[in-house]
């Protein structure tokens, strides 16, 4: 599975998601791009499992040396390797272990039923806690140091995604 031609984001205001992780999963998968599969990386040693289907937005890269997170709210998990077109609607920020580990809220473009969503203030506070404490509590059971500095609306997304696509454009030109 080659990522290098998909665009992280084919048109303003959309991006391209590939899920490592379906919803509902213990087992955390990661794209092993050496290989070009997806492989898993270790199972969560706790009782919390992932709130939605989580991955990455291929071509770009954060901080943390890693592509973009996100999560995309779905009715139904798909499954790890699915590529989904989807909008995002806002950005969870937190640290992790001290560095910077951002991660993009969207919607499926495919879900006629979420047509409408466009803002994470359309998402129930409580829907968005569970997401913040699910990274507190399988992080800090790894022994790792996370911070949740909260949620920002989809006005943040913009900035955050080209910052992670210059930063791999760069990453590329320099090898």
């Amino acid at each position: 599975m080659d990522l290098s031609p998909i665009p992280p984001s084919p048109s303003k205001g959309l991006v391209n998601l590939v899920v490592e992780i379906p919803a509902g999963s213990r087992n955390k998968y990661e794209y092993f791009s050496e290989a070009g599969v997806m492989a898993l990386d270790r199972v969560l040693h706790s009782s919390v499992r992932y709130p939605f289907d989580y991955g990455f937005i291929p071509n770009t890269l954060a901080e943390d040396g890693a592509p973009l997170d996100a999560m995309v709210i779905m009715e139904e998990p798909t499954f790890a390797g699915c590529l989904i077109q989807a909008r995002p609607i806002g950005v969870l920020d937190m640290h992790d272990s001290g560095a910077y580990d951002g991660k993009l809220l969207c919607i499926p473009t495919a879900d006629p039923r979420q047509k409408d969503i466009n803002s994470i203030r359309q998402i129930a506070p409580n829907q968005l806690e569970d997401v913040a404490e699910f990274f507190r509590t399988y992080k800090s059971l790894e022994g790792r140091v996370v911070l949740i500095d909260g949620w920002r609306d989809f006005d943040a997304v913009d900035d955050l995604l080209q910052t992670c696509i210059e930063a791999k454009n760069n990453a590329e030109s320099n090898n």
